[in-house]
């Protein structure tokens, strides 16, 4: 019986129904490369597979999709709080700044200064837009911004009711919500919707609240000049928030400009109204929290640019608060140096000297694992904002030869263009004489002015043959420049970044560069000191332990030490720095505690003066300078406080780091307790 059964399935010469038979790839009676490539037919047909397999998928998503019965809500979201690294709050930082409006209430030019920038076909399109959304998933696939593709339906959609991820399948999401919410509500709703929902930078959410924060004044009193800047931010206020930067100032007046031509362009401005419009309506200055007075403002404003660049929380979902902050900053120790820095200036009188005016002072405190744990940056940043522990534009001067020093004796020196290199130990001698001309392979170092540049030691002295150690110890700036030289300057500039300073504060590589033309904030030179301590471990500096919303932990990228020096020149470079405070320039600050190590440092110019040091515990940066904060111009410290003209410019960052020193340097930190 199953023999019949099988031969009436399969009788001679008879073949199996196979579909691949069918399809007939690859392709009989074609040969070579013909063989595997498809027919007209094939292609149709997986082509309508394709299609008809996307098409169901496509109805099923959108038929699966609803519009969420709730929005987001802003209401229920709390300050952002920051805490001291024991846990103990620092401060808590405003509540989310918004106010809905209705629609008649923004005037119609700056409505329409609003669709110009965002949407201009709005009132017609059906809550997408088919060549935008192709625009974004290409940029969502290639790494690029998706913000491009968006109606005002779906940023509406995107603010509302879903989250600020960006991927596909949200963006799907805000697709299909889209265009469900355009059939459901009117075009007018919309709008107002998304104008009381979008974040226009200065903690506001709303367009209420951001004519208040950038102009003072109720929405209803805008002039479409003042509502095209408020529509340039909503392509991102962090970029076109005038008051941040000039390069921010630049974005947002060219937005601004091209904004007012659209609405000319769309019929919604006249021509002579566009006219009277030349002059960019400047915003503001944005106001300070009273909380953030002292340094506390400071310590924020740090915390929070350290969250923005080194997670994925964006300024907008940050200013919707419910955040805690955990920083990595000790009270002890912040309170501490702003004492240091009150008593040390004292007699610092602006009003009655003018060689006292625009007097800045910077300082910072970092763990040899990259923790800052103290800064001053200034006296109250309710009345200076510039963070002065932060700037990079200071020389750090002498204080930057222990750099040079520790890439010699890393990398050794190479006197003939194509010689070998040579050893360099602390024993090396060299001319510490002043007025000596710097070499190169070739001879003479000739300087832009037709001149042969030569070494300048402090006070012009002369020092005869000095070993390296000693030139460290001493201050003796001369040798410094010819080992810079020597060493190269290329390879000490990458001995530099090595120990954590940033590519633009990196001076020109000329001979100056080997006694201090960079300009290193006071963080990143105690960070780079930290390592002469650490056996040449190096991790770069940072503010934030962690972060939190509503208690659940976030992702926050964290540096990692990395090796920057050999443990043998690390610890020669602190040999070198801890006699510099047992017998050499550092002296003055022997009696601030055990086991210091340290180095003054001055600039040729006079237009800075540091102290830089460090011991087992943390690494300690000072700088002072002289700046009008309008135009950053550095002026000379000669006679600052009423001293002798030869007075060392280091003299005043030099009592304020013993000072401090005395009262915080034997602090345990939180960190290293924890340790125990």
């Amino acid at each position: 019986m199953r023999a019949q059964q099988g031969a009436e399935k399969e009788k001679p010469g008879q073949r199996r129904w196979n579909p691949l038979r069918r399809i007939d790839y690859p392709r009989r009676g074609r040969r070579g490369v013909r063989r595997w490539l498809p027919s007209w037919r094939q292609l149709l047909l997986v082509t309508g597979t394709g299609v008809a397999v996307l098409t169901g998928w496509l109805a099923w998503f959108f038929a699966k999709t609803d519009v969420p019965d709730d929005m987001n809500s802003f209401a229920t979201q709390q300050n952002n709080v920051y805490y001291w690294a024991d846990g103990t709050e620092m401060a808590r930082i405003g509540e989310v700044n918004r106010q809905d409006v209705p629609l008649d209430r923004v005037p119609q030019p700056v409505q329409w200064a609003v669709l110009a920038a965002e949407n201009e076909t709005f009132y017609s399109d059906p809550g997408i837009s088919v060549t935008g959304i192709g625009r974004a998933i290409y940029q969502m696939a290639s790494g690029g911004d998706t913000q491009g593709g968006s109606t005002i339906t779906q940023q509406y959609v995107k603010n509302s009711y879903l989250n600020q991820r960006q991927d596909i399948s949200r963006k799907l999401s805000e697709i299909v919500i889209a265009i469900k919410l355009d059939h459901r509500m009117s075009k007018r709703d919309i709008l107002a919707g998304y104008l009381n929902t979008s974040w226009f930078g200065r903690g506001s959410y709303g367009i209420e609240r951001a004519a208040a924060a950038y102009y003072g004044k109720d929405v209803s009193q805008l002039d479409p000049s003042e509502g095209a800047f408020l529509a340039a931010l909503l392509k991102g206020a962090g970029q076109f928030d005038p008051a941040i930067s000039a390069d921010n100032h630049r974005r947002a007046e060219d937005r601004w400009s091209w904004i007012l031509d659209r609405m000319v362009k769309a019929g919604k401005l006249s021509a002579a109204e566009r006219a009277k419009y030349t002059v960019f309506p400047e915003p503001r200055t944005q106001p300070k929290a009273a909380g953030l007075s002292g340094q506390v403002g400071y310590l924020v404003d740090m915390a929070r640019n350290y969250v923005e660049s080194h997670s994925d929380i964006t300024a907008a979902q940050f200013d919707l608060g419910g955040h805690q902050i955990h920083t990595t900053f000790e009270k002890p120790r912040v309170d501490a140096l702003a004492a240091a820095v009150q008593d040390a200036t004292k007699g610092i009188d602006p009003a009655g000297r003018d060689t006292d005016r625009f007097l800045r002072v910077g300082a910072a405190s970092v763990a040899p694992d990259g923790r800052i744990v103290a800064l001053y940056g200034g006296p109250d940043y309710l009345k200076q904002g510039f963070n002065s522990a932060n700037t990079s534009t200071v020389p750090i001067g002498s204080a930057f030869t222990p750099l040079v020093y520790a890439a010699g004796l890393s990398q050794g020196v190479q006197r003939q263009r194509d010689g070998s290199r040579t050893p360099v130990l602390p024993t090396t001698t060299y001319n510490g004489d002043n007025g000596v001309n710097v070499m190169t392979p070739e001879g003479p170092y000739w300087g832009r002015d037709g001149k042969i540049v030569k070494t300048a030691n402090d006070g012009r002295r002369d020092w005869g043959k000095v070993t390296l150690r000693s030139a460290v110890e001493q201050s003796v700036n001369g040798p410094m420049m010819q080992l810079g030289m020597d060493v190269g300057l290329d390879r000490v500039q990458k001995t530099a970044a090595d120990l954590g300073l940033l590519p633009a504060s990196i001076g020109e590589l000329v001979p100056a560069f080997g006694v201090g033309n960079s300009t290193p904030s006071a963080i990143r030179t105690a960070d780079a000191y930290a390592a002469f301590g650490a056996g040449g471990s190096h991790t770069d500096p940072y503010s934030v332990l962690g972060i939190t919303r509503n208690r659940e932990p976030l992702a926050l990228r964290l540096p990692t030490a990395v090796q920057a020096l050999t443990p043998a020149a690390a610890g020669e470079v602190d040999a070198a720095l801890k006699d510099a405070v047992r017998t050499g320039s550092a002296a003055p600050v022997a009696g601030a505690g055990p086991d210091l190590a340290g180095k003054p440092g001055t600039t040729a110019d006079r237009t800075a003066g540091w102290f830089v040091g460090y011991n087992g515990q943390v690494s300690t940066a000072v700088t002072v300078f002289r700046a009008d904060l309008k135009d950053m111009k550095l002026l000379s410290l000669e006679g600052l406080g009423g001293a002798a003209p030869d007075t060392p410019d280091s003299e005043l960052p030099t009592r304020i780091w013993t000072s401090y020193m005395r009262t915080a340097g034997g602090q345990e930190s939180r960190a290293d307790a924890s340790r125990r």
